[in-house]
């Protein structure tokens, strides 16, 4: 690539990120900070942190972060670990297993949780049934403690974020560094402690990062269990408001300011390179097959992962397939009424083909960006090209809600782009949301596919006669297409299941997204509940598929996508 083509696409997406990333984020701190005279002021701040509601949202929200985090990495990494390390029946299969929960929003998963759970729900029927109870007990599991409620049902969804990284980064590791500690007589969990999780340290960090920050702002799974103390639900009531009240402003920059710190803290201190190791060959490495008995308690911990994390998504299929279902261990008849009513509604209709446009538009977007920044990153030598890498990972570190914050924030009537207010047509809004906040995704696809591919297969068809740019989508795009399907999948298959974007930003039934209409619908008496977990099957069918496709394309450097 010429210096001259590098420095038009490095202006092109600076211009880009400034209107659609940093000025929503300014009007953000803009309403927070400065008064109706324009001058600075924290009076705003102060006030909100001196309010006890909005203290405790903000605590109870970076403690439900800390606590999913804990729980997705103690279930991610054994599994990482058994997975890399061993032979044991089934690996193959439970290998695949063990990403399901990626293939439901986890604010769907919550519906399938509360249906099991509940005060009328299977996990009380079943004790009353083996006569633990007496007959009319009830006890509402989660709504007793709705912050583990929380916490459990993202840990659940989010954990194979952590697991992908942890197994891509020990696939990494030179198995002659442990057997060398092994050799200086430092063995079993003091070798894995001293010399392995260093060694993999950048990685958990990884994965680690984007679950405490999705974690920490998801908006749907709180809004599911009622649960109102934590600050993204806080702005999501606030926006009613939006034009008048400074603190919603506040909320979202104090939600800002604590994301991005996050960010640095495991950017800087983990996401360094990874320690410099020989190539496998130096050792003969590999899983290793375990006695009988240590291989089946292997495959029972995937098992047991497994059957533990599909609680939710069984939940709402049993509720999509149900006709009734109350106080029951199982529903009390079937039906497939609730799927053809799920398609034929005039809500869900029109949902799944916005979702369809807003995400096949965003798709496009994020892979004509992502391939242009990849290469000027991977391939140009232009001064700042690091910048523009910094540019395109910062959407990860800013979470959804806060972006469709700054995007009402910037539409609102007499602000420069009010033409672009949601309430009259989001359609514009939410196609760039999506392909902000997934273009990472795209980014770091394609740069992996062209770190691996030579450059002097690019200057021979230059010195053939082929300009750099005809060289490029002739000779390397073929070659990395894996790369960028696979990238190009993740980001349409998440923009599809979008939440914070979707339910903020999409006002009017006419322009509701797949996961507003399964929210809206949730909402509603009678048969709602089930229409919406119908809706939320089909959405996992399609989000499996997907996922299914990525694995195959990818293996195990799947990981690499979810890199901060």
């Amino acid at each position: 690539m010429s210096k001259t083509l590098a420095r038009i696409v490095f202006a092109l997406t600076a211009i880009f990120f400034a209107v659609f990333f940093v000025w929503p984020i300014t009007q953000i701190l803009k309403g927070g900070f400065i008064d109706a005279d324009g001058n600075l002021t924290f009076s705003f701040l102060v006030a909100l942190l001196g309010d006890l509601t909005y203290r405790d949202g903000l605590v109870n929200s970076l403690l439900i972060a800390c606590a999913t985090t804990t729980l997705a990495l103690l279930i991610a990494l054994p599994l990482a670990f058994i997975s890399d390390r061993f032979v044991f029946p089934g690996k193959g299969l439970l290998s695949s297993l063990v990403l399901i929960p990626l293939i439901l929003p986890p604010f769907v998963g919550a519906i399938g949780i509360k249906q099991i759970f509940g005060q009328y729900g299977a996990l009380n029927a079943l004790v009353i049934h083996l006569g633990l109870r007496p007959a009319g007990w009830t006890f509402d599991w989660f709504a007793a403690n709705q912050f583990w409620g929380v916490a459990i049902v993202e840990a659940l969804s989010l954990y194979p974020i952590i697991y992908l990284n942890a197994v891509a980064a020990l696939a990494n590791i030179d198995p002659a560094m442990e057997e060398a500690a092994e050799n200086l007589g430092c063995t079993g969990f003091r070798r894995f402690w001293k010399i392995t999780v260093p060694l993999i340290k950048p990685g958990l960090f990884a994965g680690g990062t984007i679950v405490f920050i999705w974690s920490f702002t998801e908006l749907g799974t709180p809004l599911i269990f009622d649960y109102a103390r934590v600050t993204s639900v806080q702005i999501y009531y606030g926006l009613r408001d939006i034009g008048g009240n400074p603190f919603p402003y506040a909320l979202v920059a104090i939600m800002l300011a604590s994301s991005i710190a996050i960010y640095a803290i495991g950017k800087g201190l983990f996401g360094r390179s990874g320690h410099a190791m020989m190539a496998k060959a130096t050792s003969i490495g590999g899983p290793r097959r375990l006695a009988p008995g240590r291989a089946w308690l292997c495959t029972a911990a995937f098992g047991g992962v497994i059957a533990f994390a599909i609680l939710p998504h069984l939940g709402v299929i049993l509720v999509a397939f149900s006709r009734e279902w109350y106080g029951t261990v199982v529903p009390h008849a079937y039906t497939l009424d609730n799927f053809r009513l799920a398609l034929g509604h005039d809500l869900t209709v029109p949902a799944i083909a916005n979702s369809l446009k807003f995400a096949s538009i965003s798709t496009v977007i994020d892979i004509v960006l992502g391939i242009a920044i990849a290469y000027v990153v991977v391939r140009s030598k232009i001064a700042g090209r690091q910048v523009l890498d910094f540019l395109a990972m910062l959407p990860l570190a800013v979470p959804g809600l806060v972006l469709a914050f700054g995007y009402l924030a910037m539409s609102q009537e007499g602000r420069f782009f009010a033409f672009l207010n949601p309430v009259r047509d989001p359609t514009f809004l939410l196609i760039i949301a999506y392909s902000v906040r997934r273009l990472p995704y795209v980014v770091r696809a394609a740069a992996a596919g062209f770190e691996q591919t030579s450059e002097t297969l690019e200057e021979a068809a230059q010195n053939l006669g082929a300009p750099p740019l005809r060289a490029t989508i002739k000779v390397t795009l073929p070659l990395i297409a894996a790369n960028l399907i696979a990238g190009g999948l993740l980001a349409f298959a998440f923009a599809m299941l979008e939440v914070s974007d979707s339910l903020v930003l999409a006002q009017k039934q006419h322009y509701y997204p797949i996961t507003k209409a399964i929210m809206e619908l949730f909402q509603l008496l009678g048969d709602g509940k089930f229409i919406a977990s119908a809706l939320g099957v089909w959405a996992m069918v399609f989000l499996g598929i997907t996922i299914t496709g990525l694995s195959l394309l990818l293996g195990k450097k799947l990981g690499a996508i979810f890199r901060v």
